[in-house]
């Protein structure tokens, strides 16, 4: 089914804060509250929306520093994978299919850049948080950060994901607000085809 998007950059390390919702039910989602999802409760408001749900892809807190406001404001339950050290009012899971609406929410676990990174797949996109940026990924050398679990996240998860879906990242590091998978998979240098061994040098390299 179609879905309400609205993309908006918060703050000043060029964050991306989304709005994702059922147009049929009026019910929406927050991904990534950043630092301050005002702006996507006013486009909320705007346009009739009901948010419920608060995605979190991580608990770094550039993107998650205003979950407790937003929360208490709307009564959104926050949503975050197992290992987040965010608050979790929803614990989320590998597999796991989360409700907004009558969409339907994949949790795909991608850890590398943190324990709990997750991409989150619906209504033909894929918010991928500091997985997979607009040509590169996250950075793998911050405490909880593990090189070749970044490794099995983009070449077992990521490039196997449809070519069709579009890539909704964590920040507007790119060319573009948003690509695809297959545009990523054909121009990203970090997807370019390399051993776990060859990626580890990669990613180690100024």
């Amino acid at each position: 089914m179609d879905a309400f998007f609205d993309q908006r950059i918060i703050g000043t390390m060029q964050n991306f804060g989304y709005l994702i919702g059922d147009p049929t039910k009026k019910v929406a989602a927050v991904v990534d509250p950043s630092f301050d999802a005002r702006i996507l409760q006013q486009v909320a408001r705007e346009n009739g929306y009901t948010i419920e749900t608060i995605f979190n892809t991580h608990h770094h807190p550039d993107h998650i520093f205003d979950n407790e406001r937003l929360a208490d404001e709307t009564g959104g339950k926050v949503a975050a994978h197992e290992l987040s050290m965010a608050r979790k009012d929803l614990v989320l899971h590998d597999g796991d299919i989360v409700p907004v609406g009558d969409l339907k929410v994949k949790v795909v676990h991608t850890p590398g850049h943190s324990p709990d990174s997750c991409c989150f797949v619906v209504a033909g996109r894929v918010f991928t948080g500091d997985c997979l940026f607009v040509g590169d990924c996250g950075r793998t050398d911050l405490p909880g950060s593990d090189v070749r679990a970044m490794y099995d996240s983009l070449f077992n998860k990521v490039r196997k994901m449809d070519d069709a879906l579009v890539v909704c990242p964590g920040h507007h590091y790119g060319r573009t607000p948003t690509s695809t998978i297959g545009r990523e998979k054909k121009t990203n240098y970090v997807l370019q085809t390399r051993s776990i061994e060859e990626f580890v040098q990669f990613m180690a390299s100024p």
